[in-house]
């Protein structure tokens, strides 16, 4: 069972771990959708080097809600989130400041930052395809697109199509193709599930694993995640299993998504928050996310960990962030029309 943390709750404890919290001009407050094991390293760095304070708050949902609740009086100063979905919902609410910062602008690519400053992507993961080693040949599925193909009827796993990953993949395609063209293709997709869409991305994995599919969406560093799993290391079976498939590389390029951080328009601390924002951009900080999660770090130059090396390199679909982001409620409503879930 998914257990979830109140951030009514995660707040209060935030303030009353430090003294002196909200008024402190050497700490500042986040909220976050990154689970502390990812991100606690590179903060313990940004305190080293400049001797502010980060106080974490961690939430699984519902954290939007809370920052409009608490309005002015809300103590956190940025928010850390795992998807562009939640930063755009934040934009929309109007929740976030402004930030105009030559670090960031100089060290995120346009394409993975907010055109006025609202909110800025540090890391960004590709939504490939993983497909069976023994049931895909090697050149039967090379697109998006060709997951709509009739050859490949009954065998396709996929999570929720209402999933936040799985929204910003279809509304990239209503980018790139329109909504009629994208419907079309959703369909096909629908026709060809093996299985009423469920689970998360290493479900999929295991679905191929045991012979329910032959090919299934999800995010790289879920590959990296099974492939070092040695809790359980039945992970490691699932990923032995499969292959990555780079879908796209003859024309626009995979569909990425970003973890991103942005600066609320109530914070105490705004300057500290710009500080830790600029830092986590930082060379230091993206090599540290590179190795702790398996990202692809948003800073040009920066190397990936050795592990995603071995995935082979791709070329990624350049489109803006925001851009897509303006698409994914029709994306949902997409997903409602057709019965993709049903």
């Amino acid at each position: 069972m998914k257990r979830t943390i109140s951030t009514a709750v995660i707040a209060a404890a935030m303030l009353a771990s430090v003294p002196g919290a909200r008024a402190a001009s050497e700490e500042v407050n986040l909220y976050s959708y990154r689970q502390p094991f990812l991100i606690q390293p590179m903060l313990d760095v940004f305190t080293e080097k400049t001797g502010i304070t980060v106080n974490v708050a961690y939430a699984e949902e519902g954290m939007l809600e809370r920052i409009k609740a608490e309005g002015e009086n809300t103590p956190a100063d940025a928010v850390l989130t795992a998807d562009i979905g939640r930063l755009k919902d934040m934009e929309d609410a109007g929740v976030l400041a402004a930030v105009n910062s030559e670090v960031l602008s100089e060290n995120i690519p346009a394409a993975y930052r907010h055109p006025d400053g609202y909110w800025f992507g540090l890391t960004t993961r590709a939504r490939i395809i993983f497909a069976s080693k023994d049931r895909v040949g090697a050149d039967e599925v090379t697109s998006y697109e060709d997951l709509a193909d009739p050859k490949m009827k009954g065998r396709i796993c996929i999570r929720s199509g209402k999933h936040l990953y799985n929204i910003s993949l279809i509304a990239s395609m209503i980018v790139h193709k329109g909504v009629e063209e994208t419907e079309k293709w959703l369909l096909g997709v629908k026709a060809n599930l093996a299985r009423k869409p469920q689970g998360n991305d290493r479900a999929q994995a295991k679905a191929i694993y045991e012979g329910q599919c032959d090919v299934a969406i999800a995010n790289t560093y879920y590959m990296g995640n099974m492939q070092t799993n040695d809790e359980k290391p039945e992970q490691k079976e699932w990923a032995s299993a499969i292959n990555i498939i780079f879908p796209n590389q003859g024309d626009r390029g995979t569909h990425v998504n970003i973890s991103g951080a942005a600066v609320l328009k109530h914070a105490k601390r705004k300057e500290n928050a710009v500080k830790l924002l600029e830092f986590l951009a930082s060379e230091t900080a993206q090599s540290m996310y590179a190795a702790q999660n398996f990202e692809y770090p948003v800073k040009p130059g920066v190397a990936v960990s050795e592990r995603v090396q071995s995935w082979g390199s791709f070329k990624a679909d350049t489109i803006s962030l925001s851009e897509v982001a303006k698409h994914r409620a029709e994306a949902a409503r997409m997903v409602d029309r057709i019965g993709f879930d049903q």
